[in-house]
């Protein structure tokens, strides 16, 4: 993505923790490409090596393999940085409930010791993936800010803890801070594979090889799919954000529309089968619902678009229509 409409000097060295994995690899090229110094942190429990490959071409790449539960690791990485884009995180909710040890470690120890080191290094601002799951049990749609339920997961608390804490050190050490609630991204780079997949190159991989994709529920589950480009958008504005009210708070990062999971597959199959006409043929299987898992999510976007000036450019059909032609090209 180009990112140089929204004038992010080429000056700033930003550390983006998770810089292997999807969201924090391609943070890692948008800003490079815009001429910054970026240092990248990873210790590939979840993120690819392989990403690391087109962010290595760039000489103001700097990559530290490392954890975020060693602090030491974190001051390395904080060492004279001006801004942290945190996306370090073990994701996934039924991950969460499988293991909610190694999730509670990493999200909200590993979380701190990022804090603390940001802090020490006297970092300028501290942005950090938050999440949807902070909504929980809330019926409400769309889903604001100001407004949250009672977690339902063990990864939906840790990242609900994650925003308590960047809110006391704001208060207590003056660490700016601003979380980004992420609503179901999706986009090049997203790894299909593993029992944790995300459900988009999920379905992708396996409509691809005829495979009919299993549907948790009936399908009328709905969610605000939020293409990659969008929420690179989003952490630049924080970034760049100057009003005192855009600063220490959260925001939805989205589209601002909603999807149901047959609409989701309907889609893929049309943009697909333009490659190949047989996959439109695939049938569905529909499951039981997943636990841990909300029936609706739909984000309101408002204070986004007010305070940061977001404006996203991609709704469901256009990020899929890309995504689709990443993954045919450079997975199939």
């Amino acid at each position: 993505m180009d990112i140089s409409h929204l004038n992010l000097k080429p000056t700033l060295r930003i550390l983006v923790t998770g810089s292997a994995g999807f969201i924090g690899s391609n943070l890692c090229e948008a800003l490079l490409k815009n001429g910054n110094t970026v240092i990248g942190l990873d210790n590939f429990a979840t993120g690819k090596k392989e990403n690391l490959i087109p962010l290595q071409a760039y000489d103001t790449f700097n990559f530290i393999e490392g954890d975020i539960r060693n602090l030491e690791d974190c001051q390395t990485a904080c060492s004279h940085v001006d801004y942290v884009l945190h996306q370090a995180a073990l994701g996934s909710v039924p991950r969460s409930i499988n293991d909610p040890i190694t999730s509670n470690d990493v999200n909200v120890s590993g979380f701190v010791n990022m804090l603390v080191a940001a802090r020490d290094a006297k970092v300028k601002r501290f942005m950090y993936a938050a999440s949807s799951s902070t909504y929980g049990d809330s019926k409400n749609l769309p889903k604001v800010e100001a407004v949250i339920g009672k977690p339902l997961s063990p990864y939906a608390i840790t990242k609900y803890v994650n925003e308590l804490y960047a809110d006391i050190f704001s208060k207590t050490y003056g660490l700016e801070t601003i979380g980004l609630r992420y609503f179901n991204v999706f986009g090049r780079k997203q790894d299909p594979n593993g029992a944790y997949a995300a459900v988009i190159p999920k379905f992708v991989m396996q409509l691809m090889a005829y495979q009919s994709p299993t549907v948790n529920g009936d399908g009328s589950f709905s969610r605000d799919f939020t293409y990659i480009d969008n929420v690179i958008e989003m952490n630049i504005r924080a970034i760049l954000a100057t009003k005192p009210e855009a600063i220490n708070t959260v925001y939805n990062v989205a589209y601002g529309e909603r999807t149901t999971l047959n609409q989701l597959l309907e889609l893929l199959k049309d943009y697909l089968s333009q490659y190949d006409p047989k996959i439109a043929s695939v049938k569905t299987i529909y499951g039981p619902n997943r636990q841990g898992d909300v029936p609706h999510s739909l984000a309101a976007i408002d204070k986004a678009k007010n305070l940061l000036g977001y404006n996203p450019q991609y709704n469901i059909n256009k990020g899929l229509k890309e995504a689709v032609h990443w993954y045919w090209n450079n997975l199939k």
